[in-house]
């Protein structure tokens, strides 16, 4: 049935995705997804609620978030999806979800427009919006031009292009960590030896960090801030001046 229901499905998209999935199941990809759970296990502590909808290549179950008590996994008709969709077509309700998490969603598909605007529309009001991608401005968005396998495919969006973009569709920016500051070594003997690197860092630093995680809140109706309207000086009054009658003058008419 699932075959069949995306017989019609755009052969690039699936494509793209089978091949980010076996890239991140391999040495590089595994690096960058352990360093993740790691942010992402202190991250959905914060959370509470029913839903957590997860969108990405990965099939490794995102850590932490005992407090949701409901997770979903959405994406093509891969091993381990529950609910297979395409990117721009959710079969999720408005407000449906507490948190949606797109873990290199952006990262591996056709329209990043087109998918971030499904996952907005699928948060409640005041519930959460999480997104991983990887940093252009490091080693790992540099060796992505010159990859030869499907990390070449990557988009590598900036994390300030996001969060803009999270601002127009109604999201406050809360939070922006990083992660994985070790280079795109595929020696794990190398990987060990600078695996210092992470534990010098606290996620707050940008510089070098092949991915970022931002952390969004869907605004509510009537929260979002009124521009404040500019009051122009009012002039002063001017006293207008009065002619004076002479007595003078008065008392010769009166004559």
């Amino acid at each position: 049935m699932v075959d069949e229901a995306f017989a019609q499905a755009d052969t690039r998209w699936l494509t793209l995705m089978q091949s980010a999935r076996q890239w991140l199941d391999g040495p590089l990809g595994q690096l960058m997804l352990e360093e993740e759970e790691r942010l992402l296990a202190d991250e959905l502590k914060r959370y509470f609620g029913s839903y957590l909808v997860h969108y990405g290549p990965s099939l490794r179950i995102p850590p932490g978030g005992s407090q949701l008590r409901h997770g979903v996994r959405l994406g093509p008709p891969l091993p381990g999806i529950d609910i297979a969709c395409e990117e721009g077509a959710w079969p999720l309700s408005e407000n449906a979800a507490d948190v949606v998490l797109l873990q290199h969603g952006l990262d591996f598909c056709l329209s990043p427009h087109r998918l971030l605007r499904q996952a907005a529309l699928s948060v409640r009001p005041g519930g959460h919006l999480l997104i991983i991608g990887i940093n252009p401005w490091s080693a790992w968005g540099i060796r992505h031009y010159f990859a030869a396998d499907a990390f070449r495919k990557a988009r590598c969006i900036g994390a300030s292009r996001v969060g803009d973009w999270l601002s127009l569709l109604g999201f406050a920016l809360e939070r922006r960590r990083f992660g994985c500051y070790r280079p795109p070594l595929s020696s794990p003997v190398w990987q060990n030896r600078l695996a210092w690197l992470e534990r010098n860092q606290n996620g707050n630093q940008a510089n070098g960090a092949g991915f970022y995680l931002l952390s969004a809140r869907k605004l509510m109706m009537g929260l979002r801030p009124l521009p404040q309207t500019r009051r122009e000086p009012r002039g002063k009054l001017i006293p207008m001046p009065v002619a004076k009658i002479s007595r003078r003058e008065t008392s010769g008419t009166n004559e």
